[in-house]
């Protein structure tokens, strides 16, 4: 489940003037109006004919204007911040740019990493990349624990020459890159794994750092990957040079050279330095936390006069109803929807079991639906989400942890059963449709004495407009019968599991446990 943000970061006014003179200035992403893919200026041919048989014809504006300060005239010279909407096409645009600067490389080794906060998400990005980079001749690799840490071993690293042959000179073994991959998609701790168990795991070479939604992945440790990956990269105890047979003193062909000195006026910087893209909806503001960073000369692409922004396509709806009522209310507005695949967001994982328990008890309603959350094993949470996405499943019941970054094709609504505490929360959970230019909607449901906070929270954003929904009271009162006994139903089935899960020690799911061994 996600972790929730302090109020304190929360409750900082949306529109209020950031403290970084850097954020103050961003280059506006809506003055791009997205061009046509043969138009873009210095596409490789090989990548334009890819984004072709992926049906993509023209770009997002992000997408340009991220590609115009790495690829463009910005030439990357700058860490590049970007804040924009859910579903305004974030990832491609920064795996084109890095495939495009990768394109000429001349040996494989690790030379970009993209960390993101969870396994689904992350192999959702792979898949983007698997779509652009073999067309180049570029390898593509994955660190999230689909698999077990042995499998990843031998698709990520390949064996040493010297474990081979044990004659061989180990100055040359020491010049070889071991890393079978040029692009690695990770989750921090699977990454953290192979920083200290992998032998042959390296950052030496890394170039392109990606740490996408930004404010969870720095809201949360993650056992410290991020000071890691950044002192990694450092150049300390590096010697860049090696000794030929004849005695001569050569470069490393493939030693990333990353000297202390002065770079563009700031001392103790190293050169050349590890190039980041940062991205998130709801881009955090706080200076001690994007310090983390290490950033160099930022820039920020940002989308909208105000700090968030809801999608353009995205139509928001309130229902104001009784709380006692509140899983009648849902049945009804499901049954207006007439099966369309829909995220239901609750507040808990507690309170998502109940809801997915209770509507079982209600016979032969008109949609198939489903729970998502920690308590299931994670095989059951990821056989539900392919359901959900062919289109087995209608409806899926869950927490926040369904609200950041999964796309799902074909997805028109978002329903709100608890209202989100905070603004971002809204965007992220809202912002599971209307993507990619397609239209959608999200309902929230109120109590009385909750629509007052909730108008108050939905004017940090841009486009934030909310019209009132009403249910039929008649449907609603029909419904009545049945729920009385399926609450009842409801009280059993909890009882009977909190007496299952006392007698067997509260134990762990097996499916949530991460199982490692000392590979090396």
């Amino acid at each position: 489940m996600v972790a929730m943000a302090t109020k304190g970061e929360e409750e900082v006014p949306a529109d209020r003037v950031p403290h970084l003179p850097w954020m103050r200035y961003p280059v506006d992403i809506d003055a791009f109006s997205g061009c046509p893919v043969a138009k873009l200026p210095r596409l490789d041919p090989r990548l334009a004919e890819a984004l072709q048989r992926m049906g993509i014809e023209s770009f997002f504006p992000v997408q340009e204007a991220a590609w115009m300060e790495t690829i463009g005239p910005g030439a990357f010279e700058r860490d590049v911040c970007i804040n924009s909407p859910t579903g305004s096409g974030k990832t491609l645009a920064y795996a084109l740019p890095i495939v495009q600067m990768l394109s000429t490389r001349k040996v494989r080794c690790l030379r970009a990493l993209v960390v993101l906060p969870t396994r689904d998400l992350a192999l959702q990005v792979k898949e983007v990349f698997d779509a652009i980079a073999p067309v180049v001749g570029l390898s593509v690799g994955s660190a999230v624990g689909q698999s077990s840490i042995a499998d990843e071993v031998s698709n990520l690293v390949r064996k040493s020459k010297q474990d081979l042959y044990p004659t061989i000179d180990e100055e040359y073994v020491k010049m070889e890159p071991q890393t079978k991959v040029d692009i690695l998609v990770a989750t921090p701790g699977r990454l953290m794994d192979h920083i200290n168990m992998t032998k042959g795991f390296s950052l030496e070479h890394l170039q392109y750092l990606v740490i996408d939604e930004t404010d969870r992945m720095l809201r949360e440790a993650y056992q410290s990957w991020l000071p890691t990956v950044i002192q990694l990269t450092h150049s300390i105890g590096q010697d860049p040079f090696w000794h030929g047979t004849d005695g001569k003193t050569l470069l490393h062909p493939l030693t990333t050279i990353r000297r202390s000195g002065v770079e563009r006026g700031f001392k103790g910087k190293c050169y050349p330095r590890l190039a980041k893209i940062v991205l998130s909806a709801t881009l955090t503001q706080d200076p001690s936390k994007l310090s983390q960073l290490e950033l160099h000369h930022p820039l920020l692409l940002n989308s909208g006069k105000k700090r968030y922004r809801i999608p353009t396509k995205l139509e928001s709806y309130k229902l104001i109803c009784k709380s006692n009522l509140k899983p009648l209310s849902l049945i009804v507005l499901l049954q207006e929807l007439q099966g369309s695949k829909c995220l239901v967001f609750t507040s808990s994982v507690e309170s998502s079991h109940r809801l997915s328990t209770l509507l079982g008890f209600f016979e032969n309603l008109p949609f198939k639906f489903s729970e998502y959350s920690r308590l299931q094993r994670e095989s059951t949470r990821r056989k539900t989400l392919e359901a959900f996405k062919e289109g087995g499943i209608d409806v899926l019941i869950g927490t926040d942890r369904m609200a950041r970054g999964i796309h799902i094709d074909g997805l028109r609504y978002v329903i709100n059963y608890d209202m989100p505490p905070y603004v971002k929360t809204y965007i992220h959970r809202a912002g599971r449709t209307a993507r990619a230019g397609e239209s959608g909607s999200c309902f929230t449901f109120l109590r009385k004495h909750e629509v007052k906070t909730f108008d108050k929270m939905l004017k940090k954003a841009d486009n934030a407009s909310c019209s009132l929904h009403s249910l039929p009271e008649e449907s609603i009162e029909t419904l009545r019968p049945v729920f009385s006994s399926a609450l009842k139903k409801l009280e059993e089935s909890l009882e009977s599991e909190a007496s299952k899960k006392s007698n067997s020690g509260d134990k762990v799911p097996s499916g949530s446990k991460r199982k490692r061994t000392n590979q090396k």
